[in-house]
């Protein structure tokens, strides 16, 4: 398994999100010296997230579960993180993400709304026992930045 997974929620297949994501991703990795992040695309998975047994999934899910770093990313839907990244979690078991660090990644149409999904996605981490690092909220109009991701790895304290 890989060191660092990215798990981006945003349910349209090659979002900006999961661009921003991966570039988090690819930036921990570097700092931490590692291989490149495994990839977690929830819009890949479609319908098969609400089916119990779905091979797929169940990857997925071991793969977030056994990440060093796991960066869960997610555009603002109704002023909190996906139902698709929700539904996806909602398949770990309690304290499932024990051990592991989370780095929350949230873009908004602005930075409040941002930054308002950012809390609610860092709580859920928090109840599924991850040690959540502060996350980056962005908004839609910063994603065009080709720095974002460095200069946020950057100024995490410590290792990630």
């Amino acid at each position: 398994m890989s060191e660092v997974v990215v798990v981006s929620g945003n349910p349209r297949p090659g979002s900006r999100t999961r661009v921003l994501a991966e570039s988090v991703g690819a930036a921990v990795a570097r700092r931490e010296r590692v291989s490149s992040p495994a990839v977690v695309d929830l819009a890949e998975y479609g319908p098969a997230l609400l089916a119990p047994d779905d091979v797929r999934v169940a990857g997925g899910l071991a793969r977030a579960r056994a990440a060093r770093v796991l960066v869960v990313a997610t555009p603002t839907y109704k002023g909190s993180y996906t139902g698709v990244l929700k539904v996806f979690l909602d398949g770990l078991p309690h304290q499932g993400l024990a051990g592991v660090v989370a780095v929350p990644v949230t873009v908004g149409a602005n930075r409040e709304q941002a930054e308002q999904s950012g809390r609610h996605l860092r709580g859920l981490l928090a109840e599924l026992g991850a040690e959540v690092r502060p996350g980056l909220a962005v908004t839609e109009a910063d994603l065009a930045d080709p720095g974002l991701a460095e200069e946020y790895v950057a100024g995490l304290v410590g290792r990630v």
